[in-house]
């Protein structure tokens, strides 16, 4: 049985270009999993090992990574740590990468650009961090670039992130002058030297750094004893904590999500890393150190829990699907409780069924190691399971458990495809079909009306790289539409309605008649553990209030109502965009003892909720991107001219080295080629990042265009 208490499981995460897969070469090199380091310029690295991440320099699929560590100061080999690491996607079009490998991660290892400090999608990534409680060490990274400053850096992540972050570590030397680092718990400096800075070589702390080291050190002793009453009392009496108190009270509350220890380096000069995975083990937890998994049971619903043993029964969850060209789907999994043999048969929760285990591999990125059992705490694959979708429950059969499922967030963009040759139809098919199983953001639908094929993903990037994939992987070739925004509709007014359908065509007729009252719901003011009133459904982004009395509306045909409200919100009310976020009240109605039937109560309620939703105010909403804008200063009044002129309001602006930095709100159907536009408006020299920020109502003049491009 292998020790848990050796076991990390952890993501690296940062903002695009921070340098997440670079760090990972070096960690893969200094552990012993490569003798090689790849970088990323040349389009030679082991975890972006797509074509399409060696060819663009970004990483889009979470790549997972198996090794062990022996800790710099320890060299006792009871001390070997074994990881498990996913470097994650930065760019946003591929946040659910990141989203759902948190679900399953038990630390994170969060990388800065030493020059940026806090981008906007380290925000974000920090933000899934929080919401799943995963414990974070920072790294910032890139100390040795011109404009690079750890100081600045550092305030960034106090200011923007969390003013709990603590410098455990100071930089020796900056820019072209960095030698290595400062480690304030032991008050020593570290230089890396050898193949790769494979050799770390311990000294005192330069003269120069002595000062700042010793202040840096008080303010980190005074952040990590100020929630221990003991050590607190015993240091402000002058009493310094030994290293082996420090650590074990600064581990303590980094698991507790209290502290955020800041490390400092440059992966790409090969300093820091070694330090950075002394850290990991230190201080991020193992799965010892986390509470019980939750769930729920399958048949009954009653509340579940599982803890990190292997004495448990068998509980895991799927966070990840992959197509391999050469062994087929992969489903990645997460085993919370106890053991799985190869063979073994297994139950899916999820779906009720049973699957035999045949196959079962470890992964180094993209080569696979194969093994006969997993046990609690382990990140693996399963080969060859047919029937096996991300967030599915793989458990023991005689004691089954649902584990808290992952949640997506919905598409906002979407483009027309269509296969060139009869021969692409067939495959295209099911190359769709394969790609959105992997990739829960991107949905595949039909255009009732035309019978064409539409897909839809989280960026242009996204959808491009789904094309790409579909004709390298599937010999796929396909035709493409212009992109489109995903707009959704919404009411921001109330209001009540009778909707009586009676059809009578020679013999039995059709009666169904219901009144509702309709109002704006928001899904995210609601609270998980409460418990809702037996008469209230929440489905989605549908509230459902059954307030029949006296039996006016027959019980079997509530359903059939219910069905109703759903379909009419499917189809929208005015440019056919899905309706979401109302509460629908069904207070009264009536029923025919021969005519009433289920269909008749469902279209009587479809009937209703598009009329109702018309006299609350119903409008058309379109996705807010928020964009930050990198440029030199003289380019400034053109791009927040650009800003406005894209019905876009500009938040903020602040200095980023010798760059400004503009943070903005711009609607995304103003943006398709929006990279091309503001970097031929400033020679190349102004780079643009967006991300998906909120839902917002269209100007009245734009929602007429929507509404008469629509609806011809």
């Amino acid at each position: 049985m292998a020790d848990l208490s050796n076991l990390r499981n952890f993501g690296i995460v940062a903002h695009v270009d921070a340098g997440k897969t670079t760090t990972s070469e070096r960690i893969l090199f200094y552990t012993g999993q490569s003798h090689k380091i790849g970088e990323v310029h040349n389009g030679e690295t082991a975890t972006d090992w797509m074509e399409q991440e060696r060819e663009r320099g970004i990483t889009i699929t979470a790549a997972a990574i198996s090794c062990s560590w022996l800790p710099t100061y320890n060299a006792d080999e009871s001390a070997r740590t074994n990881f498990n690491i996913i470097d994650t996607p930065g760019h946003i079009d591929f946040t659910s990468e990141v989203q759902r490998s948190m679900r399953v991660l038990d630390g994170a290892v969060v990388v800065f650009d030493g020059v940026a400090g806090v981008e906007p999608q380290t925000e974000t990534n920090w933000r899934y961090a929080a919401d799943g409680n995963v414990p974070r060490i920072c790294f910032i990274n890139k100390l040795d670039r011109t404009g690079a400053s750890f100081e600045s850096s550092y305030a960034k992540i106090q200011n923007r992130l969390s003013p709990n972050a603590i410098a455990i570590q100071l930089p020796w030397g900056e820019e072209d002058q960095m030698e290595g680092v400062v480690d304030l718990i032991r008050m020593k400096a570290y230089s890396f030297q050898g193949e790769m800075g494979s050799e770390v070589t311990e000294h005192e702390i330069p003269a120069e750094l002595v000062d700042a080291a010793t202040e840096a050190r008080g303010e980190m002793i005074e952040k990590i004893v100020e929630s221990n009453e003991e050590m607190m009392e015993a240091y402000l009496g002058g009493e310094e904590p030994s290293e082996a108190d420090l650590k074990k009270e600064l581990r303590r509350a980094v698991i507790a999500n209290e502290v955020f220890p800041v490390l400092c380096g440059t992966a790409l000069k090969n300093k820091g890393v070694q330090l950075v995975l002394d850290a990991v083990v230190d201080y991020l937890p193992s799965p010892l150190d986390l509470p019980a998994a939750k769930g729920t049971h399958p048949d009954t619903g009653a509340e579940m829990e599982r803890a990190s043993s292997d004495d448990e029964p068998f509980a895991a969850l799927v966070f990840k699907l992959q197509v391999d060209p050469f062994v087929g789907q992969l489903a990645f999994f997460r085993v919370y409780s106890g053991v799985l043999k190869a063979g073994d048969t297994v139950y899916n929760a999820s779906t009720g069924a049973k699957e035999r285990v045949g196959r079962m591999v470890r992964l180094q990125a993209d080569k696979h190691e194969e093994i006969t059992e997993a046990h609690a705490g382990d990140i693996a694959a399963f080969m060859g399971m047919k029937d096996v979708k991300i967030g599915h429950s793989i458990t023991a059969q005689s004691d089954p458990i649902i584990l808290e499922e992952i949640g997506f967030r919905m598409p906002v963009i979407s483009i027309r495809v269509e296969p060139k040759t009869k021969g692409d139809q067939e495959k295209m098919g099911m190359a769709l079909s394969k790609l959105s199983d992997e990739d829960p953001t991107f949905r595949v639908s039909s255009d009732e009306e035309t019978g064409e094929t539409i897909i839809a993903g989280m960026g242009e990037l996204h959808l491009e790289v789904m094309v790409d994939r579909m004709k390298r992987e599937f010999g796929v070739e396909a035709n493409i539409g212009a992109p489109q925004v995903a707009y959704r509709e919404a009411i921001q007014g109330t209001s009540e309605y009778r909707e009586k359908y009676a059809k009578q065509s020679g013999g039995r007729g059709q009666y169904g008649d219901v009144a509702i009252r309709l109002s704006p719901f928001d899904p995210t003011s609601v609270d998980p553990e409460e418990t809702l009133p037996k008469n209230v459904e929440i489905d989605g982004s549908m509230k459902f209030i059954n307030s029949i009395k006296g039996g006016v509306i027959p019980q079997e045909y509530i359903g059939a109502c219910k069905k109703g409200f759903q379909e009419g919100m499917e189809r929208g009310v005015l440019a056919g965009y899905k309706l979401e976020n109302i509460c629908v009240e069904l207070y009264d109605g009536s029923y025919h003892d021969v005519d009433s039937s289920e269909i008749a109560f469902k279209i009587a309620s479809s009937k209703a909720l598009t009329t109702a939703a018309k006299l609350a105010d119903a409008v058309i909403m379109e996705p807010i991107m928020k964009v930050e804008i990198v440029t030199p200063e003289e380019y400034m009044g053109d791009i927040n001219g650009n800003v406005s002129s894209k019905r876009g309001s500009v938040e903020s602006m602040e200095d980023r080295g010798m760059d400004k930095v503009i943070t903005a709100k711009i609607p995304l159907g103003e943006l398709f080629g929006y990279t091309t536009i503001i970097r031929s408006m400033t020679q190349g020299r102004a780079t643009p990042n967006m991300e998906f920020s909120h839902y917002a109502p269209v100007p009245r003049n734009v929602q007429e265009e929507i509404m008469k491009k629509r609806n011809g």
